[in-house]
């Protein structure tokens, strides 16, 4: 592929429009009682975009975003990308110092100093599998968590902020972490690149594909079939577990976000109750949408088990 600016000569997208919001009242008895008796505090919004139906459990009170945090990382750097600043497919070159603490798993940990990655690659690396190292790079070259948090004002948000390696946020950062926003303001994140509302049509395009490759499928995700196409960012840490997701459902398009904090069960298995509480809650808004859609999970055999 050559490095030709892909947004440059991409055609705008079709505008798309939403119905206000409205109360949907047996969905928001039907989440109060997941939530309920959760050991921890749990927030909580979702909304049908054709038809406004919504839900909320204090979904105007900040969370820590932990790896959610990368779609405002995602923001900024095509911010970035359409004003002409970086090309979305260039080489870069590693210099070794981008090393996430703690995260060996991190495929650009890996890299040798010298080597090069295009940046749309890397990109792909922190959506796809979250790799940490890859997000710490891209944040610099965002133009740091200063200029993100800049261009997040800028686009009307006025919680989601980034908090980790910005100078002036670190009493945010240690109550928080790398970053923190509430669970209405993430899903109108989402809501903006869907409506090609995100810097510009064309990389709220290159955006929304970018997230809609999500390596972390066995939460929210595995809730919802998998031939009907969403887009998501997952976060976790150890007291906090949180998914945003964008639903291209057959009743219409669909968004949603959960996040927990100080919850009590700090394991990290598929059994916590974090992760648990991400399944159910996707579940019950995916057939409270789509009752009559009749997907049940296939029975599962090893090697698929999660």
């Amino acid at each position: 592929m050559g490095t030709v600016n892909a947004l440059s000569a991409a055609p705008a997208a079709p505008v798309v429009q939403y119905a206000p919001e409205t109360s949907d009242p047996a969905l928001a008895d039907k989440l109060d009682s997941l939530v309920r008796t959760f050991h921890g505090d749990v927030g909580l919004y979702v909304r049908h975009l054709p038809s406004g139906q919504a839900a909320a459990v204090r979904a105007d009170e900040l969370f820590p975003t932990a790896s959610l945090i990368k779609t405002a990382i995602l923001l900024a750097l095509f911010d970035r990308i359409d004003r002409g600043e970086l090309d979305y497919h260039q080489f870069l070159e590693y210099d070794g110092s981008y090393r996430y603490p703690g995260m060996s798993e991190d495929i650009l940990a890996s890299f040798k100093p010298g080597e090069k990655i295009r940046l749309s690659k890397l990109v792909m690396l922190m959506l796809t599998i979250s790799d940490n190292s890859a997000s710490i790079w891209l944040q610099e070259l965002a133009g740091t968590g200063t200029r993100i948090n800049e261009v997040l004002e800028r686009c009307g948000f006025r919680n989601l902020r980034i908090n980790a390696r910005t100078p002036g946020r670190e009493d945010a950062y240690k109550e928080y972490g790398w970053g923190q926003t509430t669970p209405g303001e993430i899903c109108d994140l989402l809501v903006k690149i869907r409506c090609g509302e995100a810097i510009s049509p064309s990389a709220s395009e290159a955006m929304y594909r970018a997230l809609a490759r999500s390596y972390w499928d066995g939460e929210a995700l595995s809730e919802i079939p998998p031939w009907v196409q969403v887009i998501s960012k997952e976060g976790a840490l150890d007291q906090s577990r949180s998914e945003a997701v964008l639903v291209n459902a057959p009743s219409g398009d669909y968004v949603f976000c959960v996040i927990t904090k100080n919850q009590a069960d700090e394991s990290w298995g598929e059994t916590n109750e974090g992760f648990a509480l991400l399944r159910i809650v996707s579940q019950t808004i995916w057939r409270h949408f789509e009752p009559l859609y009749g997907w049940e999970h296939a029975p599962l055999r090893n090697p698929l088990n999660r």
